[in-house]
């Protein structure tokens, strides 16, 4: 196989290459669907780009596979969404993440390393607890990517505001294996 970097994705072709489905099967034992990959949603045309053998993920949104957009600010005690809603925001932004990464590499397999997850938490000022809203992306990818592949840096931060009144948004740098 071989892949070629264009300004929207990595492309893959394969030629008679033996194709790996570690990660797809485990997906499937954990009964998680993934949703479709999603395309930028503003003046960028890439949703990751590739250099040599890492793959830089842009910000992602908190998508539900039904297309729903999870929003609103996490602060329950300046009545604010809870925690157990930003949590379950990451999640879905991690499954979104992992969606991006299998349309860019073709096979999850080829993910050598979570090596940085950055999540930005949309919170109310008085809100110190964007680490554990962050939990929902960290572990969906432990989950499907299992150790020590799946542990990651993790950043989490707060802002005042996210576009589209997102409630979280997360970006990604992941180590792929060579072709």
């Amino acid at each position: 196989m071989f892949a070629r970097t264009t300004a929207s994705r990595v492309i893959n072709r394969s030629f008679g290459a033996r194709r790996f489905v570690h990660i797809e099967k485990r997906l499937e034992e954990l009964g998680i669907e993934l949703p479709p990959a999603p395309s930028p949603k503003a003046n960028y045309n890439i949703v990751c780009y590739a250099n040599s053998n890492m793959l830089y993920i842009s910000g992602h949104l908190p998508m539900k596979s039904d297309g729903t957009l999870m929003v609103g600010r996490i602060g329950p005690e300046s009545d604010g969404e809870t925690i157990e809603h930003g949590y379950e925001a990451a999640r879905h932004t991690g499954l979104n993440l992992i969606a991006t990464m299998k349309e860019q590499l073709g096979d999850l397999d080829r993910v050598e390393q979570v090596v940085k997850v950055f999540g930005i938490v949309n919170s109310t000022v008085d809100f110190k607890s964007q680490h554990l809203v962050m939990d929902g992306c960290s572990d969906v990818i432990m989950e499907v990517f299992g150790k020590p592949v799946g542990y990651h840096a993790r950043s989490a931060i707060g802002t005042s505001t996210l576009p589209l009144d997102m409630s979280v948004e997360v970006e990604a740098i992941i180590q792929i294996k060579p072709e």
